[in-house]
């Protein structure tokens, strides 16, 4: 066991996905990493498949890269953070393969780069094909054990950012069912995002935006909650009445590579490569219509499906789909949360001390709908902002940690959770469903952190009374001439919150659940 009281003072970061290893990584300090799972465990980044944007093509531009960035965000991108995290791909992928990272390359020696969705060039550089993710945390996995500056805390998860005085001065998480205590004056939240409370995702059960809670307590403001990305094209293998698991993904790059989606009778019925809310919703639709929506690669891959995708062709065959040969059945899955913890572009929030990079935080790339493969590029990026802005911070000496308690009722009602959120704030949202599963959770934010995120992001949507990239309202289907984005912190949505719980009956009751 680790002895907590020689880690009092270190800047502590919260997550063990790409943003947050790559900020221990590129940081000279002596650090600890929070890793709710063993290291690289359950984290999205793992998982990513297409691979990371960046405009490293001899026809490519970071210019052009940010403006399909900004063309994808339906005018809720922050075009500083645009230039500045496009900008910096190229250095992000030399980096990386700095950091022992294998990208793919052609032949000739040159880079391999797919084409994916909405993006006007070949830019997305990739490892194993679609095991991109999983390259990436191997290289830095491996990285992090050899920087004994780095402590490694694993099966430790972050459960409340104290703060004092106006700023941060400790965390207190719990290892392995036991509560610990950090006294330190610097935290970074990189927790990943929040798919896991929707019943159909592709994230992995992590993904429950405990950050996101830990932060909003610590007295952040969260910006742009309502924007939630639905992956189109998740392998649809156990029917749309399964229970809770994540659902393996048919990366966008097999549309890139000439993929079509068609219905049960060969039929097309939408672009393939339109933005991703836009496929999303032509697919929901076709679906509600009572067809089937299948994938269909046979053409574009010519019979070689598993030389360009070994992980998805792996993961067909488990469910006795041969891509060669049979068309893949998909269906859209909550993917990637634009909104989070607002920062600047050192991310920085607005509690001094905290901190926030990855998918946890809104940094103002993605807007209202995230451009393929630039979740990984934000990560290292955004995680190197970090890191070079906690090297240049003064951390003062951590002093006693005030008495709280140490007690966290949490998920209780998660699948009653994730039903609401599920039902309430999917791809088609009206006011009617967003207020009553407000109301359903209002009760219970004060002490469980998942209803307090499924709160703040239905009360997001229930504000924003228009259609914009990931956020879709059937009874505000236009979109407002001005894009302005929505902060929200949990002092100005307790009042709500308290009207909203007042008259409902508790969520354990059932009440609501019919």
């Amino acid at each position: 066991m680790t002895d907590l009281a020689a880690l009092a003072g270190r800047p502590v970061i919260a997550g063990a996905g790409l943003a947050g290893l790559a900020t221990a990584l590129l940081m000279d300090r002596p650090c600890v990493v929070l890793s709710p799972a063993p290291l690289a465990a359950d984290t999205a980044s793992a998982l990513a498949q297409g691979g990371i944007a960046a405009a490293i093509g001899p026809d490519d531009t970071p210019a052009l890269h940010a403006h399909d960035t900004l063309a994808a965000g339906a005018g809720l991108c922050d075009p500083a953070a645009v230039d500045a995290i496009t900008r910096a791909g190229p250095d992000a992928i030399a980096a990386l393969a700095g950091l022992g990272v294998v990208f793919d390359r052609r032949p000739d020696g040159m880079p391999d780069l797919h084409l994916e969705a909405a993006h006007s060039r070949p830019r997305i550089a990739h490892a194993n094909g679609d095991g991109t993710g999983a390259e990436i945390m191997r290289a830095l996995v491996a990285r992090v054990h050899a920087t004994p500056r780095i402590a490694v805390l694993d099966n430790a998860t972050l459960r409340r950012v104290v703060v004092a005085d106006g700023r941060v001065a400790g965390v207190r998480a719990t290892r392995a069912g036991r509560a610990a205590t950090i006294p330190t004056a610097a935290c970074v939240i990189a927790t990943g995002g929040v798919g896991a409370l929707f019943p159909t995702t592709t994230s992995p059960p992590g993904g429950l935006g405990s950050g996101l809670a830990c932060a909003a307590r610590a007295g952040a403001t969260l910006r742009d909650m309502e924007f939630v990305q639905f992956h189109p094209t998740a392998l649809d293998s156990t029917g749309p009445h399964a229970g809770h698991a994540p659902r393996a993904l048919v990366s966008e790059a097999v549309r890139g590579a000439g993929a079509l989606l068609i219905d049960e009778t060969g039929a097309r019925f939408t672009d393939e490569l339109a933005p991703r809310d836009v496929v999303a919703r032509a697919i929901q639709a076709h679906l509600a219509a009572g067809h089937r929506v299948l994938l269909d690669a046979r053409a574009a891959t010519h019979g070689h499906f598993a030389r360009h995708f070994p992980g998805i062709a792996r993961a067909c065959l488990a469910h006795g789909i041969d891509p060669d040969r049979d068309p893949i059945p998909v269906r859209p899955a909550a993917h990637y949360h634009m909104g989070g913890i607002e920062t600047d572009l050192h991310g920085r929030t607005s509690v001094p001390g905290l901190w926030a990079c990855g998918e946890a935080a809104s940094t103002g790339l993605h807007g209202a709908n995230r451009l393929a493969s630039n979740s990984l590029l934000e990560a290292f990026v955004c995680g190197g902002f970090v890191a070079r802005d906690l090297d240049a911070t003064f951390l003062p000496v951590p002093s006693p940690l005030p008495a709280q308690d140490t007690a966290w009722p949490q998920a209780a009602h998660l699948t009653d959770v994730r039903t609401l959120v599920g039902r309430a704030a999917g791809i088609l949202r009206d006011a009617d469903g967003l207020r009553r599963a407000a109301c359903a959770l209002a009760p219970h934010v004060a002490h469980d952190d998942h209803a307090l995120v499924g709160a703040l992001l239905c009360l997001a949507a229930l504000e924003r009374r228009e259609s914009r990239g990931g956020h879709y309202r059937t009874d505000h289907p236009g979109t407002a001439p001005a894009a302005v984005a929505s902060r929200i912190t949990l002092a100005r949505a307790w009042p709500a919150l308290a009207a909203l719980a007042a008259p409902v009956a508790r969520l354990s009751s059932g009440a609501l659940m019919s």
